[in-house]
């Protein structure tokens, strides 16, 4: 997974290239709804839909229906790149593989070993992140 180039800078950790639906494919492709369960599905291209700069893909119809319904609920935080990295004002991968789901909000991490990390103290991760997220957000990877 690389990221996209919004306006010059890395706002949203997408796939390079393009989908059927539009631009590159977010959360590695799996469908962000079924991580709200803990299912972690793939997603289908027959069930794509291309929003704020990427493409979501979804295991099912229903899921597709769900996300259009209120996108903003099962976006991943951080444009979908790692909650962790961002406590350390890096913008690292985020795999929907270590996922966790706190507070209705979607948080991606790393691996398995900065998930751990994470879920160390989950709500002072996540209060450092989003204080530093607002500086770091319109920052190039390559800058960080």
């Amino acid at each position: 997974m690389t990221t996209s180039t919004n306006a010059g800078f890395d706002t949203l950790n997408i796939s390079k290239g393009g989908t059927l639906a539009g631009p590159g494919r977010a959360a590695h492709g799996y469908d962000v709804v079924s991580l709200f369960t803990n299912t972690k599905l793939v997603g289908s291209d027959a069930f794509a839909i291309a929003h704020e700069g990427a493409t979501y893909r979804f295991a099912s119809e229903e899921n597709l229906r769900a996300f259009e319904a209120s996108p903003g609920k099962y976006m991943p935080q951080f444009g979908g790149f790692c909650a962790f990295g961002v406590t350390i004002s890096k913008k690292l991968d985020g795999d929907p593989l270590f996922s966790k789901v706190v507070d209705g909000k979607l948080y991606f991490n790393l691996n398995a070993d900065i998930l751990a990390a994470f879920e160390g103290d989950v709500a002072g991760n996540i209060a450092k992140a989003e204080g530093i997220w607002t500086t770091i957000q319109s920052t190039a990877v390559s800058a960080l």
